[in-house]
């Protein structure tokens, strides 16, 4: 845990997810097993700490002064030495600041989702890199290790807002093109993005796919707007562009669920499809639990 507090890092919440026996990495399906060699040699890489030794690691990393002082086998770890790189894509949109009746807004509970994962990876010796985008990329901290990275992301973090639309399609399009090494892709977001639709978004994850990138989709939801309890609404005002929508307020309801969930279904079965996890988050459902769950089942598929 880092010495200094920080809003997104819950002790609580995370002794829970640990306590599971969870890692962060089991959301990879085992594609990334097994220690990656970094290409760099000599000086060209930072040293970032020991790690005892494990068979199968190369013993050219083994440091034989440790050996010499404790009779016992270490290996030099370095930053771009890691079992996973990670980018966590953040949606940091006006409509990610929604907030109906709970606690936190969409932003803030993709926030904690952000630092939980970070921090787990961090403990594991894993890379994460974070990613806050609109209608373009905000912010952008490429992958490393250690906790001194942990503190950036977290800073970066409390430091965003949501602001702004968003062209979700245009923007994973740009990252798979940029992103030149293969690693997990987390998105975190509400998936509100442009008339395209879910066709347009899902094309734009096929591309992150395409790359041999892992993608996991996390869509984060207000209750509100999952069960639209506005039974006296007759105006819809979108937050990104400001557009309004008038109608009877029956009919509002129901043509919004319906289109609702039709969105929802199609982007969880064009996710499946791809073989892309998705999991739905509802704001007022603990983060924690969110995670927890997702992270045991998808343990329990690769088992």
């Amino acid at each position: 845990m880092p010495t200094a507090p920080t809003k997104y890092l819950d002790p609580a919440a995370l002794a829970r997810l640990r306590n599971l026996g969870l890692a962060a990495r089991l959301v990879v399906e085992g594609l990334f097993s097994g220690q990656h060699r970094s290409p760099h040699r000599g000086y060209s890489v930072e040293f970032a700490e020991h790690r005892e030794y494990t068979p199968g690691v190369d013993p050219r990393h083994l440091d034989w002064k440790i050996l010499a002082k404790r009779d016992k086998l270490y290996v030099k770890q370095y930053e771009e030495q890691t079992n996973l790189r990670c980018y966590l894509l953040l949606d940091s949109s006006a409509s990610m600041g929604y907030r109906h009746s709970g606690a936190i807004s969409k932003f803030e509970y993709g926030c904690f989702c952000a630092a939980s994962l970070a921090y787990l990876m961090q403990t594991q010796h894993d890379a994460f890199g974070l990613i806050t985008y609109d209608r373009a990329v905000a912010r952008h901290i490429p992958p490393r290790q250690g906790k001194g990275h942990l503190r950036v992301v977290l800073d970066t973090l409390e430091a965003a807002r949501p602001a702004g639309d968003t062209d979700l399609a245009g923007t994973f399009h740009q990252l798979a093109e940029t992103m030149k090494r293969r690693a997990l892709v987390v998105v975190i977001s509400d998936l509100f993005s442009g008339p395209g639709g879910a066709d347009e978004l899902l094309e734009s994850i096929s591309h992150l796919r395409h790359k041999r990138h892992e993608v996991v989709v996390f869509q984060v939801l207000d209750r509100a707007e999952l069960q639209f309890p506005f039974d006296d609404a007759t105006q819809v005002e979108d937050m990104e562009t400001g557009r309004r929508v008038s109608a009877d307020p029956a009919t509002l309801r129901n043509e919004y669920l319906k289109k609702l969930n039709a969105y929802i279904d199609a982007v969880r079965m064009g996710c499946r499809s791809r073989e892309v996890g998705y999991a739905l988050a509802d704001t007022s459902e603990p983060f924690e639990m969110f995670l927890g769950n997702y992270l045991s089942h998808r343990a329990s598929i690769t088992a």
